[in-house]
């Protein structure tokens, strides 16, 4: 934020610095870790055992640089979020909308919002299901949900007005041929579609708060109720969006039928194997991830992303290829993501842990291969009376989730069939 000469605000600058100096700490802390695991490396190529003070050094290492990348794109986050209405004046719709949304939210007071959207022709609201929050302020959770939900912030998201969204998906393309000038056009057959159903499903957190602070003029409830919904609503999604099981809540990436990619078909996802059970195999780990690259096609590989949890990572990060070189890349930049083997990699803890015959990485170009659906609009019901003296605000979005393209997005599989 910049004041009136156009400075940055002190707050806004003393958080530039935090992330300045987290990703200098970030990088230090990694460099040490390599050479600890070089050590540790060089002392099993002698054909000893990794010494066990090495072996605590690294790992320790290994654990912070999690918290450390934590820490770093919590500050990024914080530095990056915009003040809502900050930039766009409002409209007089919009103005008395806020107004009306704030004195319901402060005092309890219905009658603006309901003169509002009787005008407005709202649909979905009422007194008994709540009111819908201003579209600024709808708008803001949206944005703050892709920026910490992992698989939001990758997937393709549709935002529409209806319970259920269809969507015809073409399995296989038509028949074509090449022929001269002159030559007679036979009939080509017609392509196989196959309708994918994406129901919304609802989704709710219930934010407390004392009299004091709806009393508090200077506090923008806009912002208190996008900034108290977010994490919950993120890490809700995420679990949703990995192991859902379709029934009230999205269907999960993993919850989706799964083959080898060697008898992969259409509605499976199809996975390559490690070779060792629950574990990369004992040399040459670097081969598995390349196979697992491959097994995608070309036109899904140039907008691909790695997803995978932190201790999936922690391994990762031990890892080299035949020329010594480490696997995982750290950020170019505080809010940036790590890499493996070139292509990004997305931190979601909801994914397994490695085990035996776990999906525990997923690797495939998620904006086409995973669909999120927002029922637009996020409900707000005031409650002052369960959980006196507080308020409580009941807040509810609908949203889905599911496979869209079982082609675009394969697993790699800790086992050996």
């Amino acid at each position: 934020m910049k004041n009136e000469q156009g400075q940055m605000a002190p707050e806004t600058k003393a958080i530039g610095d935090d992330v300045a100096n987290a990703f200098d700490e970030f990088m230090q802390a990694f460099e040490a870790f390599k050479e600890s695991n070089d050590d540790r490396l060089s002392q099993l190529e002698s054909g000893n055992s990794a010494d066990i003070v090495t072996t605590q050094k690294m790992n320790r290492i290994n654990r912070s640089l999690d918290e450390q990348k934590a820490r770093m794109d919590e500050l990024a986050l914080k530095n990056q979020r915009p003040a809502i209405n900050g930039s766009q004046p409002l409209t007089n719709v919009q103005f008395e909308h806020k107004n009306a949304f704030a004195d319901y939210i402060r005092r309890g007071n219905e009658n603006g919002l309901r003169l509002f959207e009787e005008k407005a022709m709202s649909y979905g609201s009422n007194p008994d299901g709540g009111y819908l929050v201003p579209d600024e302020t709808a708008t803001e959770i949206g944005k703050r949900l892709a920026a910490i939900s992992p698989i939001r912030s990758i997937a393709s998201v549709k935002t529409i007005s209806s319970a259920l969204y269809k969507k015809p998906f073409a399995i296989t393309g038509p028949a074509t041929g090449w022929v001269a000038e002159t030559d007679a056009r036979p009939q080509t057959s017609t392509a196989t579609l196959s309708e994918l159903q994406f129901p919304t499903m609802e989704l709710y957190a219930m934010p407390a708060a004392t009299s004091m602070l709806l009393d508090d003029a200077a506090v923008d409830i806009d912002a208190w109720i996008g900034e108290e919904v977010e994490t919950v609503f993120a890490e809700q999604e995420g679990a949703a969006f990995i192991n859902g099981d379709g029934v009230n809540r999205p269907k999960g990436l993993l919850t989706n039928t799964t083959v080898a990619e060697s008898s992969w078909s259409w509605g499976k996802l199809g996975y390559v194997v490690t070779g060792s059970d629950g574990a990369f195999p004992g040399s040459d780990a670097s081969d598995i991830l390349i196979e697992n690259i491959y097994a995608l096609k070309a036109g899904y590989r140039q907008n691909a992303n790695w997803v995978m949890n932190r201790k999936t990572q922690a391994e990762i990060r031990k890892l080299k290829d035949a020329d010594g070189n480490y696997l995982w890349q750290a950020p170019a930049g505080a809010g940036a993501s790590a890499s493996l083997m070139g292509f990004p990699l997305v931190e979601a803890e909801d994914m397994p842990d490695i085990a035996s015959d776990s999906l525990s990485i997923a690797f495939g170009d998620f904006r086409r291969g995973y669909l999120i659906v927002d029922r637009s609009g996020v409900r707000v019901l005031r409650d002052p009376y369960s959980a006196k003296p507080y308020v409580l605000f009941y807040t509810t979005k609908r949203v889905g989730g599911g496979v869209q393209d079982f082609d675009a997005i394969k697993l790699l599989k800790f086992g050996t069939a």
